[in-house]
């Protein structure tokens, strides 16, 4: 059986800690993902200095999570990746944590609250790295963009994430 990092990890104090990825060990070309801007969800982040807006691929199902970013070096500036509902086969906002392997361009990692709101930004992450990015407190989704693009926004943690989804 090939181990993936949708792996679920028993953690003693936090419970369950999830091992997700901008992608798994799966096949996949650079070409995969959304290739129409049909394919592509709105979402805005609420700033104090306004609003800013990404138009990005959804991962709303477990094969697209497992797949994540991994191959891409084409991202536009306010392109990416949302993953929600995280996790994909649902439940309550659990702890999270990503890796970057075999993504070869540095992302900023948004971790979001059930509530919307950005609980951590991991930025600049090291390309192609096995190290855990974790989440640090249960989150709902998580959005993946370019390396360095919330630090050139502005973007905080507390700042508010929309996206037109159910339930949302």
């Amino acid at each position: 059986m090939r181990r993936s990092w949708w792996a679920v990890l028993a953690a003693p104090v936090v419970g369950a800690l999830v091992i997700a990825g901008c992608g798994d060990q799966g096949e996949m070309s650079s070409g995969t993902g959304a290739d129409t801007a049909s394919d592509l969800v709105p979402v805005t982040v609420r700033t104090a200095s306004g609003p800013h807006r990404f138009r990005v691929e959804l991962a709303d199902n477990v094969p697209e999570q497992a797949a994540g970013l991994m191959y891409r070096t084409d991202l536009k500036p306010d392109g990416g990746m949302l993953f929600a509902p995280y996790p994909a086969e649902g439940g309550p906002p659990r702890e999270a944590s990503f890796w970057m392997r075999n993504t070869p361009s540095s992302l900023d990692i948004v971790f979001i609250r059930a509530d919307g709101t950005i609980a951590r930004i991991a930025e600049n992450t090291v390309p192609l790295s096995e190290a855990p990015v974790p989440s640090g407190e249960p989150i709902a989704a998580v959005l993946e963009v370019p390396g360095g693009r919330m630090a050139e926004l502005g973007v905080a943690e507390g700042d508010r994430v929309e996206w037109p989804a159910p339930g949302r």
